[in-house]
């Protein structure tokens, strides 16, 4: 009997298929012949400073789909693949799908707040926000895991000192991603009762 492949993570596989269909679009793609940003994918997937048409808005969501190449994309993706389907299954579609579009708004507009003069654009922000809600998978009522608390001093740490180094990398939106995993495990999240026996 030949076994059948089964759609089991629609969320996270429909968000990494978007991103893929982003990336390798012709129309769509990130960098133009000339080695610039192409207009087009500004337009649609880079979170920037301007408010002036619906597209300004859209991009406080639509920026998570797009990725400067495809060695950013792979990276991401890689997180994502491993890590989403956990999530998923702990929290429910519907419930992963709002702490997404949730943590890509804030992400978005602390980036532009803070850093007016630079677009946004990647899913490193959800990637770390997976990270830290894959540290709730076991809790219990009433505990704080351990497996967070080394979860947030290792890669929130890390993305803070990294932070004050030269380079083309959003560590606010790392840390942002990770404070709303947080946040999401700690509200949202559905703690087992820890099993008795009478």
């Amino acid at each position: 009997m030949i076994p059948k492949l089964r759609y089991n993570s629609p969320v996270i596989l429909t968000f990494s298929l978007i991103c893929i269909l982003v990336l390798f679009i012709p129309m769509l793609r990130p960098i133009d012949a000339a080695g610039q940003m192409s207009s087009a994918y500004g337009y649609l997937f880079v979170a920037d400073k301007g408010f002036s048409s619906i597209s300004d808005y859209l991009t406080l969501v639509t920026y998570i789909f797009g990725h400067a190449d495809e060695a950013h994309l792979l990276g991401n993706l890689t997180f994502i693949l491993l890590l989403g389907p956990i999530v998923e299954e702990k929290y429910g579609g519907a419930s992963l799908s709002l702490m997404i579009v949730v943590t890509a708004i804030v992400t978005a507009l602390v980036h532009i707040f803070l850093f007016p003069t630079t677009g946004l654009l990647g899913a490193s922000g959800i990637v770390f926000m997976l990270i830290i809600l894959v540290s709730f998978t076991n809790v219990h009522r009433g505990q704080i895991p351990v497996t967070f608390l080394l979860v947030a001093v290792l890669f929130i740490g890390k993305e803070i000192m990294e932070s004050i180094e030269a380079d083309n990398i959003s560590q606010l939106a790392h840390i942002i991603g990770g404070i709303c995993g947080g946040i999401f495990g700690f509200t949202i999240g559905k703690p087992r009762q820890i099993d008795t026996f009478a």
